[in-house]
């Protein structure tokens, strides 16, 4: 029986790529995205419609779900929508932050709760929810960013024990580097005279050659598909050799001992002035 698979925020980059492998894997896809009229590639494949959606918008949101699940028995939620918010936090306004917690995170809460009263009927369905190898361990710059995307972490696992009776099930993807434009399109940020020396120092990870070593979008795809077939009981999947290398620091070192080294590797008095 062919299967369907909802994913938010599939107009580019990572959702586009799931989009299509999902496709090319005999799904039925609804791809939802802000500005539906602009897509040219995803409306020319079979068994894949397109929908407007913006998750800042709630009403929006529960109209749409509604509107599927009376057309397709969907199986499966991928909460992908989101963009980056890359700045020192004093040169962040209020605007920003909020905007970027009502996408990253709220989005997913409120598409998650949408869906939720369908799969508790059906006693089964799927949420794979995209967090960030920043969902599980800081750098600087990208405190706000990284603080939605903790949140998608914990609340994906909380939220996996809440509903372990239900046949519902919720799994974490957990990517590093993406060769995307998400550094372009999908990228909000602000600059402070103050941090100067420290965001250049940052900025020089995302140089073209680093960027070039990231995942591609298609291989995280992959893992994204593995992660809804492969029917285990694994909550978190950490995508991507970048991503893999920073998780095992983490627990080789714990927090305070990965504090220490990223201190080391920043700490110089003409940072902050």
């Amino acid at each position: 029986m062919q299967k369907t698979i909802f994913i938010t925020g599939a107009s580019a980059g990572l959702g586009k790529a799931t989009a299509k492998l999902f496709q090319l894997r005999g799904w039925q896809v609804i791809a939802t995205m802000r500005n539906p009229e602009n897509e040219t590639e995803l409306t020319t494949l079979a068994n894949v419609t397109i929908h407007k959606l913006d998750v800042t918008d709630e009403k929006q949101i529960n109209d749409t779900v509604q509107a599927i699940i009376k057309q397709y028995p969907v199986d499966l939620v991928l909460n992908n929508a989101g963009y980056g918010l890359v700045g020192v936090l004093e040169a962040l306004s209020d605007e920003q932050i909020v905007r970027q917690i009502n996408t990253n995170l709220l989005g997913v809460i409120r598409t998650t709760r949408a869906f939720l009263p369908y799969f508790r009927a059906r006693k089964k369905g799927m949420f794979i929810n995209i967090s960030s190898i920043f969902g599980l361990t800081g750098y600087p710059t990208c405190s706000v960013y990284a603080a939605t995307k903790f949140a998608i972490d914990g609340f994906s696992e909380s939220l996996a024990y809440e509903l372990a009776h239900t046949g519902i099930t919720v799994k974490i993807i957990a990517p590093g580097g993406i060769q995307t434009d998400f550094a372009g399109r999908s990228m909000d940020g602000g600059t402070h005279t103050a941090y100067k020396q420290l965001v250049e120092k940052v900025s020089a990870g995302y140089s073209e050659e680093r960027v070039r070593q990231f995942s591609t979008a298609n291989s995280i795809a992959e893992q994204i598909y593995e992660a809804a077939s492969d029917n285990r009981n694994q909550l978190r999947y950490i995508a991507g050799k970048d991503a893999v290398d920073i998780y095992e620091e983490r627990i080789r070192l714990g927090a305070e001992g990965q504090y220490v080294k990223v201190k080391k590797l920043f700490d110089n008095e003409i940072f902050i002035q």
